[in-house]
């Protein structure tokens, strides 16, 4: 099978409220696509002589843009950002949180299979185009509505929160020992944003004092044990990737680009409590996201020791927290060795989100999985500036949606 090769891409300043800027989704796709296929190596032009042959299609990933713009039938959108895209391919993919990695899962696919050569994937949400109770219920979709979110005040932070209930309870960790590893989850995270140009919160204050003292004006609490600085941002943002076949790279003559090794693609149960009911018999928490991370290993040919990165959906802390033994850092329950013993840290030996992640850099739902991608790619081509680690050869990324119910994870390295 095609090895499936990626040429590049970019994503927006997730610092940016493009209603205040009088800006709407077009804008929004219309500059990360340039961005993005410039970064490539692309053009406009490009794309035109590539759609005579039927060559090249585009995969859009967005969770919810009905609600929070208005707008559906997004892959077709595309065709307003430039007559270019006239007569491509086009289609929308959702799965919650994780809608820019089924749209990249599609691309793969596609390419693998010999149906196209060149790939353009575009993950995007707007999402403060509401307030943000509303942004809280609207998110709330993401789970099963009508028994875990109807009337709930943002229902994530809640889900979430029990999600910290259960690990403590499952492995009898001591609370405040979990607690205090959450509060290092953030600080990372925060602390790895200032070095990330496109990062929300490269300019906020995040202290160890502030994130530990939950529960104060400065960091209310938001759901069970966890607080403003435990959760992701709310993030108006989009990211690119391109994609191509190994036929497209030898005809252009490009050389030394990265590959998907490998990928996971796993479902759990819907209901939260299904879950914690199904994780019974295992060592895991969430075992379906445990075993997407296996897969992914299973097909790339590679193992943990080989990871010299990794990129998480931190949608949480306490989602950041189990997913450090999924990735098998760890073993399940052991999660706070890694981050006390500085295992995770930007300078440890498998630092986890050098980008800030969702907590630090923000989290677009719709774009998350693809910045994800894009971050890695930076990190194995040494690309990524400021927060670049050293000696990256192979990185890993977990993108879930919902109470992790849909699980992504894909491998990215040089040959």
């Amino acid at each position: 099978m095609d090895k499936v090769y990626i040429l590049g891409g970019a994503q927006t300043d997730f610092e940016r409220n493009w209603t205040k800027e009088g800006k709407n989704s077009i804008a929004l796709l219309k500059e990360v696509i340039a961005d993005g296929l410039l970064a490539a190596g692309l053009s406009l032009d490009d794309v035109r002589e590539l759609n005579k042959e039927n060559r090249v299609a585009c995969f859009v990933g967005n969770f919810i843009a009905e609600k929070y713009t208005e707008q559906g039938h997004l892959g077709a959108l595309l065709t307003e950002v430039d007559p270019v895209f006239y007569g491509v391919p086009s289609a929308r993919y959702e799965a919650a949180c994780a809608s820019g990695s089924a749209a990249i899962d599609a691309a793969q696919t596609k390419i693998q299979c010999g149906e196209y050569d060149v790939a353009i994937v575009v993950g995007w949400e707007l999402m403060k185009t509401v307030d943000s109770k509303t942004g809280g219920d609207i998110l709330g979709r993401a789970a099963y509505y009508e028994k875990e979110s109807r009337g709930i005040d943002f229902p994530f932070p809640k889900l979430f929160g029990r999600l910290a209930d259960e690990t403590i309870k499952k492995y009898g960790i001591d609370e405040k020992r979990y607690m205090d590893a959450l509060t290092k989850i953030s600080v990372i995270n925060y602390s790895n944003a200032k070095r990330n140009p496109f990062a929300q919160t490269r300019k906020w204050f995040m202290s160890y004092e502030q994130a530990s003292t939950r529960g104060t004006d400065t960091n209310p609490i938001v759901g069970g044990r966890l607080a403003v600085s435990d959760c992701s941002q709310v993030t108006d943002g989009a990211a690119v990737i391109v994609l191509s076949s190994g036929r497209f790279v030898k005809e252009r003559g490009i050389k030394n680009k990265p590959v998907i090794k490998g990928y996971g693609h796993r479902v759990a149960p819907m209901l939260f409590d299904e879950k914690i009911s199904d994780n019974k018999n295992s060592k895991y928490v969430l075992p379906w996201t445990r075993q997407t991370v296996l897969d992914a290993y299973r097909r790339s040919g590679l193992t943990v020791e080989d990871i010299d990165v990794f990129e998480t959906h931190d949608c949480f802390s306490s989602s950041e927290y189990t997913a450090i033994s999924a990735f098998g850092l760890t073993e399940p329950g052991e999660e706070y060795k890694a981050i006390e013993g500085g295992l995770i840290d930007f300078d440890g030996k498998k630092p986890i989100n050098p980008s800030g992640g969702l907590i630090g850099c923000g989290h677009p739902v719709g774009a998350s999985g693809v910045r994800m991608f894009l971050d890695l790619y930076k990190q194995v081509t040494g690309m990524a500036g400021k927060y670049q680690v050293e000696g990256v050869r192979n990185g890993m990324m977990l993108n879930i949606g919902g109470s992790a119910t849909t699980n992504y994870v894909f491998v990215i390295g040089v040959k």
